[in-house]
């Protein structure tokens, strides 16, 4: 019983009995055998982060003399060898400049010629030194057996006269003897040290080595520059044969190819002149596998099209610049600010350079897409507000989202629609109809006359052009025929609304033939795409050229790249050569945007907008007649007209001046002529309108 333990365990019933248990203790654990714990513990340390690292950094050493080596013996043979003319020369005859090519081959018999001539004297130059040290030799004897004839002369011994050369010769004997003691063994060894470390130098500063071998920071390539060598390394992998063929030939001459890298914002910029055989199509391709190859992001590089023939031009971002927000809008930081309409330029962002990118909107149509949640109402709602800071700008604006994000111009538009019913698509249809009859009326003044700007702004135009509802006569409101009223309308105003200061800003998503037809987006002379699904897209957005110059919205990142605008417009400064600019535009929230609104606010006299109502509601004729009216003195029958129609097409909308007269004259409020024109004078409705409340008979005609 030693070797177990006993409890003893009381029972409580009445008549107590002592019970013994015994419990035997567990076996002990087997003991781990040496090896298998040996085995474990070099694994571990086989395994281990430092060891790996440690065996990496040896390696890369190593090799960095290995690669040292190998760049000296290219280097040397270079040097000795006409190589490099070759290279040069094959380089300029891919290139398809015979003339540079012509210039080398020159250079490079001038190199033969002279090697020729250093050989040649290779020949005679033992029998020229042989003799320049017998010379030499016999120069310095005679002088030391001058110099010994003196001594024995002086001391009359003629043992002297070889004193002097006999003394040279032990003293020259002598320093060889001591070169050998003292330097022999160690000078190998610290000369080939010497040219060890030599090697290792070049090789380091190379990165001779192979990829596994590299630092991480280096293998990841982040923040890598970018140098002609890895730009060169990534056309020839890019998978291009003629490409890779044509470098090849080239050797390391392949940084012919490229232009001076310039530092561009965030980022750098360099031109590549292709070889011939390689068009630059198939760079373009291929931007993703091009930018992995510079260890980037395929958002992180871009490829335009400059005016020369077979180049195409590269802009590269540091890793990571083009995930970082941009600094706030001018419009929130200066509260001074104002704006021109006809000469200044609305500050919307930043070029990928960084530097401000402006907009100019004078006449100018303007159409911006994209996917939904992009930043598009953002984007667009900007430029109004700038354009707002200038007093004698007019707005017209449709909302067809109609959630409050235009919610700031009530009170600022002289026309305010918001909403995405059918019904508002229809008060928005009679605007641009309306906006297309102030145009004519326009055209119909002087030559020379000078008419403010009035700009229809329509938010989610899709809507509009997806709208299935006829009117009266049969027409549909929405479509792209002869026959679809917003159509023509837009059309209309594209055509000739830009002389007289009439524009059409449209936003809608998505572009398609359906949404929006291809006569209406190519009527806008400045066109702006965030990110799309497809080429195909990019393409009706910002028409052909501007994506086969490099124009690339499709590659845009979905959520990631909200408000990066690619814009093709002659509105805002284009790098020389290119069709369209990539902005990352300056964010303004709702907040944001009704400070900026109020300060356009009070730059005004004050502004009566007329937003839409719903059909069937009972209307106040006389009280709608004086809401329109505004704070202006007086207003043209014809426009008193208009603005009730836009308040309420269901009630107003075939009003004739008529039905005007009648309203006025049963109220007391005759129209009267001013200036020939029928005019409704403000004072006698207001005059109207409250002796009819004084005398309790308002009424509520429909």
């Amino acid at each position: 019983m030693s070797d177990n333990v006993v409890h003893l365990h009381k029972n409580t019933d009445p008549a107590p009995v002592t019970t013994l248990t015994v419990v035997p203790e567990p076996a002990p654990a087997k003991p781990i055998p040496l090896w298998v714990r040996s085995g474990r513990a070099v694994r571990t340390a086989v395994t281990h982060d430092v060891t790996k690292a440690s065996a990496r950094a040896m390696a890369r050493h190593t090799l960095f003399v290995a690669g040292g080596a190998k760049i000296a013996a290219k280097r040397t043979w270079d040097g000795r060898t006409a190589s490099r003319y070759e290279r040069m020369f094959r380089a300029a005859e891919a290139a398809g400049n015979h003339e540079l090519a012509a210039e080398w081959e020159e250079r490079g018999q001038h190199f033969r010629e002279a090697r020729h001539r250093r050989r040649m004297d290779l020949l005679t130059s033992p029998i020229d030194a042989a003799k320049g040290v017998a010379v030499g030799a016999g120069v310095g004897i005679g002088s030391l057996v001058a110099l010994g004839v003196v001594m024995a002369i002086a001391t009359k011994d003629v043992t002297q006269v070889v004193t002097p050369l006999m003394a040279t010769v032990k003293f020259i004997n002598l320093l060889i003897t001591v070169v050998r003691v003292v330097w022999g063994p160690q000078s190998l060894v610290i000369g080939s040290l010497l040219a060890l470390l030599a090697l290792w130098a070049v090789g380091s500063k190379q990165q001779a080595a192979p990829a596994w071998a590299l630092p991480d920071n280096v293998r990841n390539g982040e923040g890598e520059p970018i140098t002609p060598s890895i730009v060169v390394k990534a056309l020839r992998d890019l998978g291009v044969p003629a490409l890779r063929t044509a470098i090849k030939d080239m050797g390391d001459a392949g940084a012919g190819m490229l232009g001076p890298i310039r530092i561009a914002g965030c980022g750098v910029e360099v031109d590549v002149t292709l070889p011939s055989g390689v068009s630059t199509i198939e760079v373009q391709n291929r931007r993703r596998k091009l930018a992995e190859n510079l260890t980037r992001h395929e958002h992180e590089v871009f490829i335009t099209i400059p005016q020369a023939a077979r180049t195409v031009r590269l802009w590269v971002a540091d890793s990571g610049a083009l995930d970082e927000p941009i600094g706030p809008s001018p419009l929130v930081t200066d509260e001074t600010l104002k704006a021109d309409y006809a000469k200044g330029r609305a500050p919307w962002g930043q070029d990928l350079r960084g530097d401000a990118a402006a907009l100019s909107v004078y006449q100018r149509h303007l159409l911006i897409t994209g996917l939904s949640n992009q930043g598009k109402t953002a984007a667009l709602r900007a430029l109004a507000l700038w354009a707002a800071l200038d007093r004698s700008v007019e707005f017209w604006v449709g909302d067809l989202k109609g959630v409050g994000d235009w919610a700031m111009f009530e009170g600022l538009a002289t026309r305010f629609i918001q909403g995405p019913t059918d019904d508002h698509v229809i008060q928005v249809t009679k605007m641009l109809e309306d906006a297309v009859e102030e145009m004519n009326r326009r055209l119909m003044a002087p030559p020379g006359t000078q008419f403010p700007a009035l700009i229809v702004n329509v938010d989610e135009a899709q809507v509009a052009f997806m709208c299935p509802l006829k009117d009266e006569e049969g027409r549909f409101y929405g479509g792209s025929k002869a026959t679809s009223r917003y159509f023509m309308a837009a059309r209309k105003l594209h055509n000739q609304g830009r002389a007289v200061n009439v524009l059409l800003w449209q936003g809608t998503q998505d572009p398609t033939d359906q949404n929006l037809p291809k006569l209406v987006r190519e009527g806008a002379h400045t066109r702006a795409s965030l990110a799309l699904g497809t080429e195909q897209q990019s393409r009706m957005a910002l028409g052909d050229k501007a994506v086969n110059g490099g124009a690339a919205p499709h590659l845009l990142r979905p959520g990631l790249d909200k408000g990066t605008l690619v814009i093709a417009s002659d509105g805002i400064k284009v790098p020389a050569g290119q069709s369209s600019i990539t902005v990352r535009t300056h964010y303004i929230s709702t907040e944001e945007a009704h400070a900026i609104a109020d300060r356009a606010k009070a730059l005004r006299d004050g502004v009566t907008t007329l937003t839409v109502v719903e059909q069937g509601e009972e209307r106040d004729q006389l009280a709608d007649i004086a809401s329109v009216l505004g704070d202006a003195p007086r207003v043209l029958t014809a426009d008193v007209l208009k603005r009730l129609s836009t308040l309420s097409s269901d009630a107003y909308g075939r009003w004739t001046p008529g039905d005007l007269k009648r309203v006025l004259e049963d109220a007391g409020a005759d129209p009267y002529k001013s200036d020939g024109r029928m005019v409704v004078g403000r004072d006698r409705v207001l005059r109207a309108l409250a002796n009819r409340d004084t005398d309790g008979s308002a009424s509520a005609d429909g």
